[in-house]
């Protein structure tokens, strides 16, 4: 090496590149990576809860048909016989009541509880043992706390599906039907007796 070849390395020395440009731009890559997962993730979680919502609403609606469809049944059940009135024993009367000779179908089939999956629980009367409704087996929350139709007012506000009953109880006016307390044509119970009204003796003639 000459002194000529020297001086030129001299007068144009290796200037370092800057920090910023040494640094691997796989670096930002991974960083903007890690960002758009954690955004879809979130869209993701918003979006499952929204059509399991969505799910969980139909399911309800499907709740409320199915227990009308019971009230209806046991409602059919006690009026089918005049003079005769009485609640089902067991959901299998309501599918096929035998008695009478023409076998009567109140219910179309034996209907499951759409939240749980599980049949529907009996409500029975506490005398009589006979069924009055039914309801569900689920202790979860509702999603639906208001707007009820009218026969089911009274689910408004409840804490559990369970709290939903659909009992059929007759109206006013009809006869006292088996198992209800405070009916009157209750086997086994006093009867009301009419008031005794006593009216003075007229004044000797």
């Amino acid at each position: 090496m000459n002194i000529k070849d020297l001086k030129f390395k001299i007068r144009n020395p290796v200037v370092p590149a800057p920090l910023a440009s040494r640094v691997p731009s796989s670096g930002f890559t991974y960083l903007a990576l890690l960002v758009a997962v954690i955004i879809i993730g979130i869209s993701l979680g918003a979006v499952t809860r929204y059509w399991s919502n969505i799910s969980l609403r139909e399911k309800e609606e499907e709740l409320l048909f199915r227990g009308d469809q019971y009230r209806k049944a046991i409602q059919s059940y006690t009026s089918a016989i005049p003079g005769r009135t009485e609640f089902p024993q067991s959901i299998d009367d309501l599918l096929q009541d035998n008695r009478t000779a023409a076998l009567t179908r109140h219910l179309r089939q034996k209907y499951k509880d759409p939240i749980s999956g599980e049949d529907f629980v009996e409500i029975r009367d506490q005398v009589t043992r006979r069924i009055t409704g039914v309801n569900s087996p689920s202790d979860k929350e509702p999603l639906k706390q208001a707007n009820f139709p009218e026969q089911d007012k009274d689910f408004e506000g409840k804490k559990k599906y369970s709290d939903w009953r659909f009992t059929y109880t007759p109206q006013p006016g009809q006869p006292g039907l088996p198992g209800l307390p405070g009916q009157a044509g209750i086997p086994g119970r006093p009867q009301p007796q009419s008031p005794v009204t006593t009216r003075p003796a007229p004044p000797a003639r």
